[in-house]
């Protein structure tokens, strides 16, 4: 009787431990930090106009597979955004460009990057977002 308690015990605190694994998301100290470049072309996409940093653009982050974002931030005058407390995991940074190829029924398309936090005081620069307007 005493070693079935004591297994039980056992199993009862392993998954304790194992249920607390935390996943991507919020209440970490890791930082996501980013960039969003704008090239601006004419209606027909046949000749750029000018480029410059993406001032006041929204950026999204999708924690982990989550469906739909989770948070957002909007862009400084340099294009530049930021996540914080973040833990380790996967995320998905996107933000919305005009579709060059104007295939899309709504005239935009959403540009991805995928990345992955290591560590959990870890500050990640993710590769440069380019949007076309």
């Amino acid at each position: 009787m005493k070693n079935l308690l004591k297994i039980f015990l056992f199993v009862s605190i392993l998954s304790l431990l194992l249920g607390c694994e935390k996943n991507a998301g919020e209440g970490g100290n890791a930082t996501v930090v980013g960039n969003v470049w704008v090239k601006e072309y004419n209606s027909t996409f046949t000749e750029l106009i000018g480029e410059y940093a993406a001032m006041q653009e929204d950026v999204f982050i999708v924690y982990g597979d989550n469906i739909g974002f989770d948070d957002k931030t909007e862009t400084d005058y340099m294009g530049n955004y930021r996540f914080n407390y973040l833990r380790p995991g996967k995320y998905t940074i996107f933000a919305y460009s005009k579709d060059s190829s104007m295939q899309s029924v709504s005239g935009e398309v959403v540009v991805i990057k995928q990345i992955e936090i290591s560590k959990s005081n870890e500050t990640l620069t993710v590769p440069q977002i380019i949007i076309f307007d």
